[in-house]
């Protein structure tokens, strides 16, 4: 709800494409930020006390920017103001989230030992079932109930998560000092080529795939003249194209292992992408999203696996959050490129990144095919 809420939230309120891509960097940079203390806190705290208290926060932040929205006038000054902040501060509140939940997944799929792949398909299909309901609920909410209806309801669901994460039981994974978080992870991230070359070709995926999600509220909205609800639709149809691929890439890795499913996946999101750049009408953004979604879930499949097989445990918070820190930085470079190219010229630089997203993907798979030290998934 906050990933793709809160840009639609921007356009209601201001009316203007440059702020909604503005937000869209705002929501990210702070994300990236984050990771230079997420990590280490995950591996010195433990994942249930960083959770709980980002999840909290979050709410509060949610919940002071709908008391300020619902006494000030639309479009004035202090509602822009609002929404920025509620853009930076939610994104980065969420990141510290993220981090705990990827680490317990982490811990999760290494008891799981040769099956880790049924373990991360699995929650990453919580995650994806979360973004089919979430963009939709919040256009939804946005359009009929205005913005403290969306907000208020992206409250409840963050204090429901703090008091489910409560009810969970663990231990730091790691005493190292805060200063070498991020140093001891990309260090880790190095030594392991595999894991190096998967995430440099999604980092070149991810550009593409960022600025498609700053600019679809503005194609959506603005261009094609549809509603906010339909903007949410297309990121809900996407996810549940993605979920059916999750469940799709888990038995396909269990009969072809992780290296052809994951170069299928890849020709499916660098295709579906050089389509999409040409689409012009609703239907077509709806059909060809879904599809670079599903070709992104299969990748994201194999990377959680790649991640919980080779980064040791005791860095694991730290290497994790270099890894989504890489990933990350496409994020908010795509919302201050829409904030600064008009909009009639969205499409020539969607064109671009989908060009350099396949060769990207091409040229990482091309080198993961040479190397020896792909996990196999055979018990």
């Amino acid at each position: 709800m906050a990933t793709y809420g809160i840009p639609l939230l921007v356009l209601a309120t201001t009316g203007s494409a440059a702020l909604t891509g503005l937000a869209f960097a705002l929501e990210w940079v702070p994300r990236i930020a984050a990771f230079t203390v997420a990590g280490t806190l995950v591996d010195r705290h433990g994942t249930a006390r960083v959770f709980r208290a980002a999840c909290l926060a979050r709410a509060l932040a949610v919940l002071a920017a709908a008391g300020v929205l619902a006494v000030l006038d639309a479009g004035s000054p202090a509602v822009t103001v609002t929404v920025m902040l509620l853009a930076a501060s939610t994104g980065i509140l969420t990141e510290f989230s993220y981090v705990a939940a990827e680490t317990a997944g982490g811990a999760a799929s290494r008891s799981a030992g040769a099956q880790a792949h049924r373990v991360q398909s699995v929650l990453l299909g919580i995650d994806q079932t979360a973004m089919l309901t979430g963009p939709l609920v919040s256009g939804l909410l946005l359009e009929h109930g205005g913005p403290t209806a969306m907000l208020g309801t992206l409250a409840a669901f963050s204090l429901l998560a703090a008091a489910l994460g409560s009810k969970t039981r663990n231990a730091p994974t790691s005493a190292a000092p805060a200063q070498g978080g991020l140093r001891t992870g990309w260090a880790t991230l190095r030594s392991l080529p595999a894991l190096a070359w998967l995430v440099a070709g999604l980092v070149v995926s991810n550009t593409a795939i960022a600025l498609l999600q700053a600019a679809m509220p503005v194609i959506v909205v603005t261009q094609l003249g549809h509603s906010s609800a339909d903007a949410g639709l297309i990121w809900s149809a996407a996810a549940a194209a993605s979920l059916l691929a999750i469940t799709t890439a888990r038995r396909a890795i269990d009969r072809w292992d992780l290296w052809p499913v994951g170069a299928a996946a890849a020709a499916l999101a660098a295709g579906a992408t050089l389509a999409v750049a040409q689409a012009d009408t609703y239907r077509g953004y709806l059909l060809l999203i879904a599809l670079l979604m599903a070709g992104e879930g299969g990748l994201t499949v194999v990377l959680r696996t790649l991640r919980s097989h080779l980064i040791p445990p005791d860095v694991f918070g730290s290497t994790l959050a270099v890894t989504i820190l890489l990933l990350l930085l496409p994020f908010p470079a795509a919302g201050l490129l829409v904030a600064a190219i008009p909009p009639a010229q969205l499409g020539h630089a969607v064109t671009a990144a989908a060009l350099l997203q396949a060769a990207g993907l091409a040229t990482a798979f091309i080198r993961l095919r040479t190397l020896p030290a792909l996990p196999t998934t055979a018990p």
